[in-house]
């Protein structure tokens, strides 16, 4: 299962909306396909080395012990059930993560939410679609709609993470 660590110091709060099978089981989010991982790591979020992200114990260590405390980075899912396909989710599962959501960033107050693909953030806010890119604040935190990252250009997802960096280290 994925313990989720956040504390006053988080920049950037990804928001997912439920883990893989594989990824609940190594306990690191988006680590059934580490793309996440080395995007983050390309747009400058991380200073690690790729090598040691591609070996879920190098990822994992990294998760642990240095993901909140040096990057100031923290993950939430929604829905804390796993699956192999979203598809798998029922209407309203995600009502209680959604209100545990706005708790999280209410107490805690990152300066940007990132909500990683459409879905997650549609079923956040009971919406049909959205654009990418940036959304109404919640309170003082910034929101941002990224593209999913497994699928599609690399390029696009880097750029996205560079402006989230950007705006993390503002105010």
């Amino acid at each position: 299962m994925i313990e989720y660590r956040i504390d006053r110091h988080v920049r950037i709060l990804f928001v997912g909306i439920n883990p893989h099978y594989g990824s609940d089981r190594r306990g690191v989010p988006f680590s059934n396909n580490k793309t996440f991982w080395y995007l983050l790591n390309r747009a400058g979020l991380l200073r690690e080395n790729e090598e040691d992200l591609r070996t879920d114990g190098g990822l994992k260590e990294m998760y642990d012990q240095r993901f909140l405390p040096r990057y100031h980075l923290s993950f939430i899912n929604l829905i804390d059930r796993p699956t192999r396909e979203v598809t798998e989710l029922k209407k309203g599962e995600e009502k209680p993560g959604v209100e545990r959501l706005l708790r999280t960033i209410r107490t805690y107050k990152p300066r940007v939410v990132c909500f990683v693909g459409k879905v997650t953030y549609n079923k956040f806010r009971a919406l049909p679609d959205c654009n990418y890119g940036w959304q109404e604040n919640i309170g003082a935190s910034r929101v941002y709609v990224m593209h999913f990252p497994i699928r599609g250009p690399a390029d696009i997802r880097i750029r996205e993470l560079e402006e989230l960096k950007t705006a993390s280290r503002e105010g």
